[in-house]
């Protein structure tokens, strides 16, 4: 049935069940509870209108009695909640069966996505102690370019015009930070300026990576079913999509044995690929790609892990989440080479005050006074001498 029309078959329903039981319960009163029992047929229950919140950014479901939104980077109480914990319950069945899968005892956790592109975490008891427990990272509708970015607050003009040019010139990126600091919104910002004829294959666990490029293909991750087969890694599509002939390759989030291939891509012809990863800062970033590669490769040497890393990446940026809630660049690091058994880098960009989202700019970031190693590969494209003008003192 359309959903307008089963929006007007319960309407009418709740309107002659009022007058059957001559309720005392006005039109407006009817029509929240017709729209309550819509969101609960069709939509996810009581959290369908946060669901369609611009302002909302997270939606955290702790039991039936506590739900939590995030907006403007900080966490808020709301006043929604479920009729018990069978409703939280039976919301998070309808996600998880929407991908073919179940939520029970067997299977307690499930990552799932919504029709809006929206990223749904679900792990219920006997894992979750006080009842089924719902995460949800909505999915933006709006395209963030890095002009906005800036405007907001988020790094400076001369940021700006390098990361255009880094971008461009099709060096390889990793984004790092925390969780919730913006590390795919900036991976989309920094996608925006492709050339519009390069073909990009993005490879996601759930799809939150929205190019505004016309020559994109997306590939997206599948758990193992129920009978546990099934299963397609990013490791499987890096590999899949080595044969598509992809100008640059977008991982959303590295977090396991794709890194080796995702560091052979970057190596032999796909330049100008991005990923993100989870760090507290720039180096940390470097070990975890070499913790991972050791982790996932038997009998690999750390001197190897560390010559792959150094030849492959080209940029760091790692990103923070500030005490009230705004997303910055807190450094911006070129990777240089790889010098005994250390992996060498250098600053160029970083925060350096409190004056953050000042509209005149202030002192809140400064470029440190290094000169690039990688001016060889600018001047391929041209843009030597713009980004010169860019890192002048």
């Amino acid at each position: 049935m359309p959903p307008e029309q089963l929006s007007l078959r319960i309407t009418d329903a709740v309107s002659k069940i009022v007058d059957a039981e001559k309720l005392q319960v006005n039109w407006m009163e009817q029509s929240a509870i017709a729209r309550e029992l819509f969101d609960d047929i069709v939509g996810i229950g009581p959290i369908e209108t946060l669901l369609s919140d611009p302002k909302v950014t997270d939606i955290l479901v702790n039991g039936p009695n506590t739900v939590y939104v995030e907006r403007g980077g900080r966490l808020e109480l709301t006043g929604y909640k479920f009729r018990d914990d069978n409703h939280v319950l039976e919301v998070a069945r309808r996600i998880a069966a929407s991908i073919g899968r179940r939520v029970d005892e067997a299977n307690p956790m499930v990552d799932a996505r919504l029709k809006d592109g929206s990223r749904v975490n679900v792990i219920a008891p006997p894992l979750s102690v006080y009842g089924t427990i719902i995460s949800i990272r909505k999915f933006s509708k709006d395209f963030m370019g890095l002009n906005g970015l800036c405007q907001g607050g988020s790094f400076s003009e001369a940021m700006l015009r390098f990361l255009e040019i880094a971008a461009r010139c099709r060096l390889n990126i990793l984004v790092s930070g925390g969780t919730g600091s913006g590390k795919t919104t900036l991976l989309n910002a920094l996608s925006g300026l492709v050339d519009e004829n390069e073909r990009i294959v993005t490879i996601e666990d759930a799809a939150e990576i929205a190019l505004q490029r016309p020559h994109v293909v997306s590939l997206e991750t599948r758990q193992r079913n129920t009978e546990g087969t099934g299963e397609v890694s990013q490791r499987d599509l890096l590999r899949n999509s080595l044969r598509m002939r992809p100008d640059r390759i977008i991982i959303g989030e590295v977090r396991g044995a794709e890194v080796y291939d995702m560091l052979q891509a970057m190596n032999t012809g796909h330049d100008g690929s991005m990923s993100t990863i989870h760090a507290n800062s720039a180096r940390d970033a470097l070990l975890r790609l070499e913790n991972l590669m050791l982790s996932s490769l038997v009998n690999y040497q750390s001197r190897g892990a560390r010559q792959q890393i150094a030849s492959a990446l080209d940029l760091v940026i790692h990103v923070e989440r500030g005490a009230t809630g705004q997303r910055f660049i807190r450094e911006i690091s070129e990777i240089v080479s790889l010098e005994g058994d250390v992996i060498t880098s250098q600053t160029l960009f970083e925060y350096a005050g409190e004056t953050i989202g000042d509209k005149d700019g202030g002192n809140a970031f400064r470029y440190t006074g290094s000169r690039p190693h990688f001016e060889a590969k600018i001047a391929k494209f041209g843009l030597l001498e713009e980004l010169c003008t860019v890192l002048r003192p």
